[in-house]
């Protein structure tokens, strides 16, 4: 699969997000010296306020959903 057009590739790096959010929430990892934290990120693309990162990760999939992103599981 390529992915070129612009769309597709933000599509990509959202997911990507989503990704590596679930990984945050499963294994409770921790912000790495090297660079912020996905969850941080995923508060700015959504601008949510929450800091439980099981509720950000809902509000972020209805949210790729509602983009047409995700598709309903």
């Amino acid at each position: 699969m390529i992915i070129d057009t612009p769309e597709g590739i933000e599509a990509f790096r959202l997911l990507a997000l989503r990704g590596a959010l679930r990984i945050e929430v499963r294994t409770g990892m921790r912000r790495s010296s090297r660079g912020r934290a996905t969850s941080d990120i995923v508060r700015e693309v959504i601008g949510s306020r929450t800091r439980d990162k099981a509720k950000l990760l809902a509000e972020y999939e209805a949210a790729l959903r509602e983009a047409g992103i995700l598709s309903a599981e």
